[in-house]
C-alpha cells in the first residue's frame, strides 16, 4: 500500500490534535487556500470517509467511554482506516488531487497508544500491518492547553465518547501528540491553535508554504 511517489501524484496532509483545537475550521480554510492556488483538493475525516469506515465511526465514537477496551479501539480504528485509504484515499491521491484528513494514524498512536496505554511498538506494528507503510506528506498538530480545548469542544453540543474521558486523560493525550511530533519533526509541524482563527489560518499556511511551494506560487 505504500504510496508512490510521480509528477501528478497529489499531497496528503492530515490535521491533528485534541479536543476543541479548531481542527475543522482550519481545514476549511486549507481547503479553500489548495483551490486559490489552482490545486484540485480533497476533504475527509477519520474515522470515517467511506460508508464502511462511517459504520465503524458509528461504534468508536458513540456510547460509554469504557465500551472498548483499547485494543479494540484500535483495531476498529484501523479497520476503518484501511478501507478509506484503499477506497478513497489512495485513489484520489493518485488522481493528482491533494487530500487533507481529519485525523490519521497519530491519532491512534496519541489516543491508543499513549493515552489507552497499548504502547508505540504495539500500534506501529498494527500501522506497518495494516497500511505497508502508508504515510501523510505532512501532519500540523494544533497544540492548545486543554482546559480551553475542552471548553469549545463542549460547546459544540454533548460531549462524545472520547471528550468525556475526564481532564487527566487529556493532558496525557496533549503531551502524547507533542512526543510524537518530538520524534518526526520532517513530517509533523506542531501549530499553535490559540488566537483567532485567522491568526492560526497564518501560522497553518506559513508551514504548508515553507513545505510545498507550489502552494505559494
Amino acid at each position: 500500500m505504500t504510496a508512490q511517489t510521480s509528477a501528478r501524484r497529489g499531497r496528503f496532509i492530515t490535521l491533528e490534535g485534541g479536543e476543541g483545537a479548531g481542527k475543522t475550521t482550519q481545514i476549511q480554510r486549507l481547503a479553500e487556500a489548495l483551490a486559490a492556488a489552482g490545486i484540485e483538493v480533497m476533504t475527509t475525516r477519520e474515522p470515517g470517509g467511506t460508508p464502511g469506515a462511517d459504520a465503524v465511526r458509528a461504534l468508536v465514537v458513540t456510547g460509554d467511554g469504557d465500551r472498548w477496551d483499547s485494543v479494540s479501539e484500535a483495531l476498529l480504528m484501523y479497520t476503518a482506516r484501511r478501507d478509506h485509504v484503499l477506497r478513497r484515499i489512495r485513489p484520489a491521491l493518485e488522481a493528482g488531487t491533494w487530500v487533507i484528513c481529519d485525523r490519521f494514524s497519530d491519532s491512534t498512536m496519541a489516543y491508543q497508544g499513549y493515552a489507552r496505554g497499548l504502547g508505540r511498538d504495539w500500534v506501529e506494528r498494527l500501522d506497518t500491518l495494516v497500511l505497508e507503510g502508508f504515510k501523510p506528506d505532512l501532519s500540523l498538530f494544533f497544540d492548545m492547553p486543554v482546559e480551553e480545548g475542552l471548553k469549545r469542544a463542549g460547546a459544540r453540543g454533548g460531549p462524545d465518547r472520547f471528550e468525556s474521558l475526564g481532564l487527566e486523560f487529556h493532558e496525557t493525550l496533549r503531551k502524547a501528540f507533542l512526543d510524537i511530533a518530538g520524534r518526526e519533526p520532517d513530517r509533523i509541524a506542531v501549530i499553535d491553535a490559540l488566537g483567532t482563527p485567522e491568526t492560526v489560518t497564518a501560522r497553518l499556511m506559513d508551514v504548508v508554504t515553507q513545505r510545498f511551494p507550489e502552494v505559494a506560487s
